[in-house]
């Protein structure tokens, strides 16, 4: 946002009422705040030269909605993917047996700095072969219930290894070099 002071105060000072305005039409405080966040960085990337408040407000409130619209349609997406996986696990399934050997296996490190429950999931599902089906109807929760909790530990877990295992984690630990590596 290069516009001018002013206008960038006025959308400073509004951050209660974009967060209020977000929160009313996503039902989340944590998403709403996610989607925020977004909203003024990209703001910050195309804001252009915005030098009145109340058209830099106007302008803000249309970035706001087209984010509300993105984050709607990825959760529609995502609940797609999930019910398709709940269906039918094996469908992404591409355990090819000489990578596997050669993977590293750092991640077994971080499993228990996952929160309670994710790593016994992970477990059980990924590492285990557990269908996700058979073990909703244990647990007593939906399968698309499942889903989205086996996501969130798989995104937690790979946070993890970001976080441990740096440039290996997001380019493939088929050559891992991190220090709780067994090959490292």
């Amino acid at each position: 946002m290069t516009g001018t002071p002013a206008a960038v105060e006025a959308l400073i000072d509004s951050h209660r009422q974009f967060l209020a305005f977000v929160e009313r039409r996503v039902g989340d405080r944590h998403a709403a705040e996610e989607i925020l966040q977004t909203a003024f960085v990209r703001g910050l990337e195309k804001g252009g030269d915005v030098r009145d408040p109340e058209r830099a407000t106007a302008w803000f409130y249309r970035l706001l909605r087209n984010a509300i619209v993105d984050h709607w349609r990825r959760g529609a997406a995502e609940a797609k993917g999930l019910e398709r996986f709940a269906a039918d696990p094996t469908a992404m399934d591409d355990g090819d047996p000489e990578t596997e050997a050669e993977v590293c296996r750092c991640f077994e490190a971080l499993l228990p700095n996952l929160r309670p429950g994710q790593s016994e999931l992970l477990r059980r599902v990924d590492l285990g072969g557990e269908k996700p089906a058979d073990l909703a109807r244990e647990m007593d929760v939906t399968a698309n219930a499942l889903m989205v909790r086996l996501h969130r530990a798989r995104r937690a877990l790979r946070g993890q290894l970001v976080d441990a295992c740096r440039t290996c984690a997001t380019h493939g630990c088929l050559d891992c070099t991190c220090q709780s590596s067994p090959k490292g």
